[in-house]
């Protein structure tokens, strides 16, 4: 009898853990995503795959649906961007802005894209720029 309700509580666990991912993933509430694979693509060299760190991408990110803001989520890299366009197609949240760059850097301003599976967290961000492209996969969780 104990066996069988080890086995209902985990068949009810696992059967939650999408509700759980998904909680927040609308753009409803604040979430954060993590960076876990980055590419880097150059118009005659194709695309390979770089550590975050040395493309400056950072390693978590804080979006704020709400207040229509992506900030990095380390302490000594404050960067912020604004989110100039929100959708929600085929159960994702598609969030889409440009970037100017940094000051003194010349030519370095991107547009960017990132789409948020609601239902698992799975995450695509794509930045694009003068002659540089990065696709970025990780993932994302509800901070409330």
């Amino acid at each position: 009898m104990m066996k069988k309700l080890y086995i209902c509580g985990a068949v009810a666990l696992v059967s939650a853990m999408p509700l759980v991912a998904s909680a927040g993933l609308d753009g409803s509430s604040k979430f954060i995503c993590a960076s876990v694979d980055v590419m880097e693509c150059l118009p005659t060299e194709g695309c390979n795959r770089v550590a975050a760190s040395d493309v400056n991408i950072p390693r978590f990110i804080k979006v704020d649906v709400k207040k229509k803001q992506i900030v990095t989520g380390s302490k000594g890299d404050k960067r912020k961007t604004v989110i100039k366009r929100v959708e929600k197609v085929d159960g994702k949240l598609i969030l889409q802005g440009a970037e100017d760059g940094r000051k003194g850097g010349e030519r370095d301003g991107v547009g960017w894209s990132m789409s948020v599976v609601e239902g698992s967290g799975d995450m695509v961000f794509t930045a694009s720029g003068d002659g540089v492209a990065f696709v970025v996969f990780g993932a994302c969780t509800s901070m409330d």
